[in-house]
This record gives structure tokens, C-alpha cells and sequence, in this order.
């Protein structure tokens, strides 16, 4: 339990600090961050993908005044549910209508405080590494009070804008090997990305969910950064990395997933079972963390690639899945259900697999019966048509634009 005099100092030494942080970049999301009144709003992302920083910008950009809370913070360690009743008395007696708080789920009961607040008209920001806590609890006491938004680690473009890079191959060869985590672009030091795994596994996994087989853990994530855009079966993966079962390997998944570390897409199926039943392929949510387990560029570059082309539709909220039958297809984009574009990568085409790209598009855009495709390479461009349909190669630099 806090005294009233110790919740007022950390509420004046956070938020000091809080403001006088560097704005950075200004984020492209900023603009798409959700604001309602008597609505809560939610920023969820990865760990040190910037969450804190864009509603610095927010602050800024608005020119209000807020209090800031970081529940990872030592000083608020002890911090309980009785504890909020003094909070609550802090915020009163600033006068202070906007408050930031980061990692607040940590606390029990904090959705029915956040809840108060809302009743009360204050605005509330809340930021947090993981997806599924906070949509949980959100559920349960303020359903349909909070509006949500996702923020992803440095994309392309804004990595181009930081570095003054010119959006080209060079610049994206560049981004394939160092990704978008602020701190790893502005240094370069490796080990905050080798920090940043651990502390996913440890506190956002490992902590959270009462797990204690942690060298299986690690062993997983490796094997699945290491297999970026390959189909992953729980099944088999039970005793490549020591788990007892594929309930519990696909527990682990979730995990995973749920702190923005990786994420899964199905192979397409009309029919949900039968999807569900199918290997999923995995992506990092980030490049930098790829590289951070895997030294070899040149042997993963097509897979990496890939992933980036996931990212780009990830990042636009775009339901995808893979394509096997006759032929495989890389990406299916779907829009309110309906396929809207089929898009292939591959990172240099050549004599040896241009067959296999080719082939593997048509047979998709046969299936689904689309006049169009796109093979996307790192620098080629071109166009073939045949039997009424096109597909163009675009160098991706260009096919993230769209």
C-alpha cells in the first residue's frame, strides 16, 4: 500500500521525465489514433516500437497537459487495488483532464478505476505489450467504452525519413537487415534487440502466463524467427523444441502472438475447419528481431522479403492467407470477404524460378478468377500477359507505396 505523499512523487517525477523526452520522428499513426469522448483509447505494440513517444507527440500536437503513469516503473512495483482511491485523489487535486497511463493492466481491477475515470470525463490513454490482456479485460467493464489502435515498430518509409534515405533498393536492402525497433535504428546496438527478445520472453510471456519451462520457450521463438514465411505445424514441432504437447506448443503460439512478437496467417479455405487444420506460415512482426537470432542475409533474403510484403498488409489491417493447390501464392488479400488481390514475392526472378513464381500466381488467379497479379522483387520490374490475364513484377520500394 502507497501513502498519498509517495503516489504524488512518482506522479511528478514520471511525468517530468515523460514530457521532456525526445518527440522523435512524428509517427505516421498519429494521425489514426482514435479519440472519442467518454471512450478509453488503446495503443497496443511491441515492446519500444514507440508507444510512449506517440503520445508524447499527441500531448504535444494538442498542446494539453497530462499526467503520465508507467506501471514497469520500480516505484509503483507494490501497487494495488486499494491504491487507487489515493491515485484517484492526485488526479482530482492537479485539475488535469488527459491521462496516459502505460502498462496499467498489471494492476488488478484497473479497467473498473479506468472505468470511473471515464464516467468522470477524463480522457484516458492506455498503452500496452499485450493484445490479449488488455482486450480481456477491456471486455469485461468497459465494453464498448474503448477504441483501440495497434502501433508497429518503424515501417519503411519511416525508416527511410529518419535515416534521410532515398526510397530505392539500397535503402530497402538496408531496412531488410535492420527493421524498424526506434532504439536499434538510431544506434545500431545489437544488444537492445537481444534485450528486447528476452524481455518479451521473460516478462510479457514467461511472467504473465506462470510459465517456467523457459528454455523450450526460447527454443521456439529461435526455431519460428529463424523460419520466417514457412508453414509451421504444432504437430511436429513438440519435440524439436522439447514440448510435451501440440495443445501446448499452440498455447505457446498464441503467447507469442498476443506480445507482437510473431504472428500466423492460414491457408486459404472456404471452409473455416478445414483452415484451422492447415499449417499456418509465421512472420516476425519486425526484420530486426529476424536477424537478431539468424546471421545469414543472403540465404533467408527471399523469405525476409515476404515478410516484409506481411508487414505492409499487417500494418493495413488487411485479412491474408496463403494459397496452395495446383500452385502456391504467396499472399491472398480478402476485403469484407471477397479476394481483392493475389501478390507473389519472390526476391530476384531468374531462370530457375520464374517457372515456379509464374505458375504458382496464375494458378491462384485461375482459382479465384482475377484478371491481375503482382510478383513483388527487390529491384526487377515487368509485365507478361497471357490467356487474358497480367502479372506485373514491382520492386517493392514501390509496391508499398500503393
Amino acid at each position: 500500500m502507497y501513502r498519498q505523499e509517495q503516489i504524488a512523487e512518482v506522479i511528478a517525477l514520471q511525468t517530468n521525465d515523460f514530457v521532456h523526452k525526445a518527440l522523435g520522428i512524428t509517427r505516421s499513426a498519429l494521425q489514426h489514433i482514435p479519440e472519442v469522448d467518454n471512450y478509453a483509447t488503446i495503443i497496443t505494440g511491441i515492446r519500444r516500437c514507440g508507444k510512449s513517444t506517440i503520445l508524447l507527440q499527441l500531448l504535444k500536437a494538442k498542446s494539453i497537459e497530462a499526467i503520465y503513469l508507467n506501471w514497469e516503473d520500480i516505484r509503483l512495483a507494490g501497487f494495488e487495488t486499494d491504491d487507487f482511491s489515493r491515485l484517484h485523489s492526485e488526479i482530482v487535486k492537479r485539475g488535469i483532464r488527459y491521462l496516459f497511463f502505460d502498462e496499467i493492466q498489471l494492476v488488478d481491477n484497473w479497467e473498473m478505476f479506468v472505468n470511473q475515470l471515464l464516467r468522470e470525463g477524463y480522457k484516458v490513454y492506455i498503452t500496452g505489450s499485450n493484445a490479449s490482456l488488455l482486450s480481456v479485460e477491456l471486455g469485461t467493464h468497459l465494453t464498448g467504452r474503448h477504441l483501440s489502435t495497434e502501433l508497429f515498430p518503424f515501417s519503411y518509409f519511416e525508416f527511410c525519413n529518419i535515416k534521410n534515405l532515398e526510397s530505392n533498393q539500397l535503402s530497402m536492402e538496408q531496412y531488410l537487415q535492420t527493421g524498424g525497433i526506434p532504439d536499434y535504428v538510431k544506434t545500431g546496438e545489437d544488444a537492445i534487440l537481444q534485450n528486447l527478445i528476452n524481455d518479451i520472453i521473460t516478462r510479457d510471456i514467461a511472467v504473465r502466463y506462470s510459465i517456467r519451462d523457459l528454455e523450450s520457450l526460447r527454443k521456439l521463438t529461435a526455431y519460428l524467427l529463424t523460419n520466417i514465411a514457412c508453414p509451421v505445424s504444432a504437430s511436429k514441432l513438440t519435440e524439436t523444441v522439447s514440448l510435451k504437447s501440440p495443445a501446448t506448443v499452440l498455447e505457446y503460439f498464441s503467447y507469442l502472438k498476443n506480445a507482437y512478437l510473431v504472428d500466423f496467417i492460414p491457408q486459404f479455405s472456404y471452409s473455416a475447419k478445414v483452415q484451422m487444420r492447415n499449417p499456418k506460415k509465421v512472420y516476425a512482426i519486425d526484420m530486426g528481431l529476424v536477424n537478431a537470432v539468424s546471421s545469414s542475409f543472403s540465404q533467408n533474403a527471399g523469405r525476409k522479403l515476404e515478410n516484409l510484403v506481411f508487414l505492409h498488409f499487417r500494418m493495413l489491417s488487411k485479412d491474408v492467407s496463403y494459397f496452395k493447390d495446383k500452385g502456391e501464392c504467396d499472399f491472398v488479400v480478402r476485403s469484407n470477404g471477397l479476394v481483392e488481390q493475389l501478390v507473389q514475392v519472390c526476391y530476384v526472378i531468374n531462370d530457375e524460378n520464374f517457372e515456379r513464381e509464374y505458375n504458382g500466381l496464375m494458378a491462384a488467379m485461375t482459382f479465384f478468377d482475377l484478371k491481375q497479379g503482382v510478383i513483388v522483387t527487390l529491384n526487377q520490374t515487368d509485365t507478361f500477359e497471357r490467356e487474358g490475364r497480367t502479372i506485373k513484377l514491382i520492386p517493392a520500394h514501390e509496391f508499398l507505396k500503393a
